[in-house]
């Protein structure tokens, strides 16, 4: 793909970067058939080749984030399913991430919009509000139709998807090591999750019960709480990194610990 950004643009190191990964696109369009929202919706500002388009003609105009961009940058699932089959290599994931962190800086939301990303990014990330927030859910999930009608669709959606009944907990939440019975083989650390936790506590338990049997002992970090990867989707660059930081402590000085997606991820927005 042809680029156009002048010298003083380029002297930007993101601008540098996304001129360098726009410049691998070849317009194949392989990356259509295997975008979720592109085989729904049929719309090509909602494949990722759309999407690239629509990010250089921004970037490249040093524009704020237009509504247009904004709706098709949002509908991106980040699943990544088109790096699987881009025989140019286009880095993606790191292209759509510079995009929304523009977005959030530049681009303008409606008053309904900007209160259930806030409240997402206030509640999600932190197991303790997010359990509470579930349990409060149940007594106003009577008044849904009431929000859709106001116009608040996605607070409405969000209250149907809460879970109808009591939320069991974790046998094993830590901080702490569940100590195998068996003959010691090996050692792993188990990345609670935050949102994993509250839903779907079983999971982690099932996964400490399993490395237990086959002699694995499961340390649980102090304090790592939420990686932070919910806020860097929503393009806040600025709590993701706090998050990411918090997580990393709790890891100690040993980066090695971290999973290898995460040590990269941590390198890249925690670095120069």
């Amino acid at each position: 793909m042809q680029t156009s950004f002048t010298a003083k643009q380029l002297k930007n190191p993101r601008i540098a970067e996304v001129d360098k990964i726009l410049r691998r696109c070849v317009h194949c369009g392989f990356c259509t058939a295997t975008c979720p929202t592109y085989v729904l919706l049929g719309d090509e500002r909602d494949s990722p080749r759309g999407r690239i388009y629509l990010m250089k003609e921004m970037f490249e105009h040093d524009r704020p984030a237009s509504p247009e961009v904004q709706r098709h940058v949002d509908r991106c699932l980040s699943c990544l399913s088109c790096m699987t089959t881009c025989p140019s290599g286009v880095d993606y994931m790191h292209l759509v991430d510079y995009t929304r962190a523009h977005i959030e800086e530049t681009g303008k939301r409606g008053f309904r919009e900007r209160l259930a990303r806030s409240l997402l990014a206030a509640i999600l990330p932190y197991p303790d509000r997010f359990r509470f927030a579930l349990r409060a859910a149940r007594l106003v999930q009577p008044f849904t139709g009431i929000l859709r009608r106001l116009g608040f669709k996605e607070l409405a959606a969000m209250l149907e998807l809460a879970p109808a009944g009591l939320l069991r907990g974790a046998d094993f939440t830590g901080p702490g090591t569940a100590a195998t019975r068996a003959e010691r083989r090996r050692r792993v650390i188990l990345l609670a999750g935050c949102a994993q936790q509250v839903l779907r506590p079983e999971i982690n338990d099932a996964t400490i019960r399993l490395l237990a049997r086959r002699g694995v002992d499961v340390e649980v970090a102090p304090g790592a709480g939420c990686c932070g990867a919910l806020v860097h989707h929503m393009g806040r660059e600025a709590d993701a990194i706090a998050m990411l930081a918090a997580y990393r402590a709790a890891f100690g000085d040993d980066e090695q610990k971290l999973p290898g997606d995460l040590r990269l991820w941590a390198m890249r927005v925690t670095r120069p």
